[in-house]
């Protein structure tokens, strides 16, 4: 991810009246706050987990980026104020070289908006892609999720063509008076913070240097906007900060994922009970000997779950309701037992491997591990991983955020999503 689109709901001028509609009474909202508050929808309407882990980290960044975009934006402004101060550029250059700034920063800014935000956009899509890979000319292939990116960077475009205009005047009048200098300082920084959540050759430069990394994850460029915004106004002295907008603003991005949720839980529920659509592919569950083994290496206590060996389940939900009828789980543990039990039926073809991914995607020995099980059907991933490891130390699987383990790590799910029944 990767990103979360800032498709900010259409915000109008700050005064409000009885009938103004709930974007405009709660601010600028962010399309990543609604997603990840969607997804938590649907999976309380299914009945799956939601990884506290990773929504522990997403959620962060909503108060890391613009705490982060906040102090960047009051250091830079700062530093631009004083050099303007102790030198005697004239002012027509001093124009001309802010608008090339703005220009150049503001490309930079959609491009790094379009690099981390496309995960919100189309990230859902990504495995029912209705689109084949297409070759060009013989010579440039474009997959199918290359294509659903590009749909994704166009309706980004579309919707900044049309509603852009309104959510600047929120920003760039409401919440406080932005001019062009500042403008530049802004832009700047909202170009730093979203590369330093969206770049992974960053990412190995820090990891390599032994330090700690910034998570790439889909960052709100609302909130980084706002944060940078806000250290502009810190920097003049913060009297000129509508304190009232940034209030309103920052309760939009409460209520934004609960509303979410709440609105795709009601919407699955209606579609599915009273128009009697199927919304759920039901995913097989089973509890085996092994299962309950490999979550007890996992750290999980399976000693209430030892009679439910030789059962299966059609759902995450009637797998959930069991479970939770035993004792009660953290979401953790649930997170865990639900991917060492989930029925994935992979089928090992590697005439697909050689049809379909690069000749130096796997080394040679990574194939030889894979012809050893050539037909064989696989119940879970998790299996799969360790009969490749023990086919071959190159499947071993790696530590840590390191180029080796992320490519990896990218080279089993790949494989996984070719070989598993669909």
């Amino acid at each position: 991810m990767r990103r979360e689109a800032l498709l900010a709901v259409p915000s109008h001028e700050s005064r409000v009246t009885g009938h103004a509609p709930l974007s405009r009474e709660l601010g600028v909202f962010s399309c990543t706050l609604m997603v990840v508050g969607g997804i938590i929808g649907w999976n309380m309407f299914t009945g799956s987990p939601t990884d506290p882990a990773s929504l522990s980290r997403i959620v962060s960044t909503w108060l890391i980026g613009p705490i982060l975009a906040a102090g960047f934006a009051f250091v830079l402004h700062t530093l631009v104020a004083m050099v303007l101060r102790n030198t005697r550029f004239h002012m027509l250059h001093i124009d001309a070289w802010t608008r090339t700034g703005l220009m150049i920063g503001a490309a930079t800014a959609a491009y790094m908006l379009g690099a981390n935000n496309i995960a919100n956009v189309m990230g859902m899509f990504v495995p029912a892609s209705p689109f084949a890979d297409l070759t060009l000319l013989r010579m440039v292939r474009i997959s199918g999720t290359e294509q659903l990116f590009f749909i994704g960077g166009a309706a980004i475009a579309v919707g900044a063509y049309t509603y852009g205009e309104r959510v600047m005047a929120t920003v760039g009048k409401d919440l406080y008076k932005i001019t062009p200098l500042s403008g530049l300082v802004v832009v700047a920084v909202e170009s730093v913070v979203l590369f330093l959540f969206t770049s992974q050759s960053l990412e190995r430069v820090l990891v390599n240097a032994g330090l700690p990394s910034f998570p790439l994850v889909p960052l709100s460029s609302t909130q980084v906007v706002i944060g940078a915004v806000i250290g502009v106004g810190l920097a003049k002295g913060g009297r000129g900060i509508n304190y009232s907008v940034l209030l309103k603003i920052g309760a939009g991005w409460v209520i934004a994922p609960v509303v979410a949720c709440i609105i795709a839980f009601i919407l699955l529920f209606f579609v599915q009970n009273v128009f009697e659509q199927n919304v759920v592919r039901l995913t097989p569950y089973a509890v085996t000997a092994d299962v309950l083994q490999q979550a007890g290496r996992d750290g999980i206590d399976t000693t209430a779950l030892s009679d439910l060996a030789g059962t299966q389940y059609a759902g995450s939900s009637a797998f959930r309701k069991t479970l939770e009828s035993r004792r009660t789980w953290t979401e953790q543990e649930l997170v865990v037992l639900f991917a060492c039990a989930r029925l994935d039926s992979i089928v090992v073809d590697t005439l697909r491997v050689d049809s379909r991914l690069a000749e130096d995607f796997l080394s040679p020995s990574q194939r030889s591990a894979l012809v050893k099980y050539q037909g064989s059907i696989v119940p879970h991933r998790w299996q799969f991983e360790q009969a490749l490891a023990q086919a071959s130390p190159e499947w071993t699987p790696l530590p840590g955020s390191e180029p080796a383990a992320q490519h990896r790590r990218e080279q089993k799910a790949v494989l996984y999503d070719l070989f598993r029944k669909h």
